[in-house]
């Protein structure tokens, strides 16, 4: 059974991916090879480290056995598996696309299955 994986990515970036079909990454995944991606119960960490005092975010939802072989679940922060995509993001893969608004308290406002 597989589950999702999400990328938080700059609303220019996806606009970017949408008009050429696939997501190559942002400057970070060119310069590691590789998409980072996150689990659910990770997405907050890395919101956290990557993302706290930036704005205009989207949360992308991938089905992770969409993904196949190119994903990879690797040892990353904290001795913790981390799923990386080896290769582009094709569009049309992705489930969802959501606006990452700002809760009252200044903490990102995630779907509520992002615990």
């Amino acid at each position: 059974m597989s589950s999702l994986v999400y990328k938080i990515v700059r609303r220019r970036e996806w606009e970017t991916a949408q008009r050429a079909g696939c997501f190559k990454g942002s400057p970070d995944d060119a310069r590691d090879g590789f998409i980072h991606l996150s689990s659910a119960a990770q997405l907050r960490g890395t919101f956290e480290k990557h993302f706290a005092n930036q704005d205009d975010l989207l949360l992308v939802a991938i089905e992770s056995g969409r993904l196949g072989p190119a994903l990879k679940w690797e040892v990353s922060r904290g001795g913790e598996n981390f799923p990386h995509l080896y290769g582009a993001l094709d569009v049309a893969l992705v489930d969802a696309v959501v606006p990452i608004a700002r809760e009252p308290d200044g903490r990102p406002g995630f779907p509520r299955e992002i615990p």
